[in-house]
């Protein structure tokens, strides 16, 4: 179990049937006149506390769009969007550490901004970096670090903010199939673990059926919600099941179908 000083806060609420993200009718413009850039049209959507969300859909749909949203990094142009949490944290699939901190003071520094003693600060980082098993690794630099190691230290860090809501916009995206499928094992263990709302975006519905309670489907841009998968395979789940792969062929044909209706898909 989480020691509690590395626990999400229990967000306002979450005792009631008010969802953790609640996305109202959103478009997101970029840019103006005939440089305008319609990246997102009347998005609608809820995420309940700790629920995981896969968000998939063909290169620039969006999905990062609305992840920022989510964050409060942007502001929709039309709708709203409101997220009943303490914090929020974003995971980007390039870990973003700073180099010239040790594993144990990139995620120390999130736990310094929360006032605690040396000593508890030291408590909480040893726990965190055993919880994503990284213990013996504490004075290692990120350059020292394989890929799936920095994106642990990222989860750490994450963590550490005691954030109630995850964001994580294609965490794995760049890691080798065996990493990815370990650190899929690691992430579920974690989500359980520390109760947060995950909202993850992947490019791999492979992926997403195997995380996710629910698979949400955006159209080519402007990104719109066309289509959404609860996933009803028992946990834990394996990606090359026969269960994750059938769920993965019907999501894969609507995506194919997006594409092909709204064109080469832009980046």
């Amino acid at each position: 179990m989480l020691p509690e000083a590395t626990r999400p806060h229990a967000p306002p609420g979450a005792e009631t049937t008010t969802p953790a993200i609640s996305i109202r009718g959103v478009s997101k413009v970029f840019g103006h006149a005939d440089e305008a850039v319609h990246a997102l049209d009347d998005v609608s959507l809820e995420i309940a506390h700790g629920e995981f969300v896969c968000l998939v859909g063909a290169s620039g749909c969006g999905k990062s769009t609305l992840l920022n949203l989510i964050a409060g990094l942007d502001a929709p142009t039309v709708g709203a969007v409101e997220v009943d949490a303490v914090r929020t944290s974003l995971v980007f699939q390039e870990p973003t550490l700073f180099p010239w901190l040790t594993v144990e003071g990139n995620v120390e520094l999130a736990v310094k901004l929360r006032k605690l003693s040396r000593t508890h600060r030291q408590a909480v980082v040893g726990a965190l970096l055993d919880l994503v098993r990284l213990t013996g690794f504490e004075r290692k630099r990120p350059h020292e670090l394989s890929g799936g190691m920095r994106q642990r230290v990222q989860l750490a860090r994450s963590l550490a903010q005691q954030a109630e809501v995850l964001l994580m916009d294609e965490p794995f995206g760049a890691l080798d199939a065996m990493t990815r499928d370990i650190l899929h094992d690691e992430l579920e263990e974690l989500w359980r673990e520390t109760g947060l709302t995950v909202a993850f975006v992947t490019h791999n519905v492979r992926e997403a059926v195997r995380l996710g309670d629910r698979v949400v489907l955006l159209s080519s841009r402007p990104g719109r919600i066309v289509a959404e998968f609860p996933v009803a395979i028992e946990r834990p789940r394996r990606i090359e099941s026969h269960e994750v792969a059938d769920l993965s062929v019907v999501i894969t044909e609507h995506l194919r179908e997006e594409v092909r209706r709204h064109g080469v898909a832009r980046n």
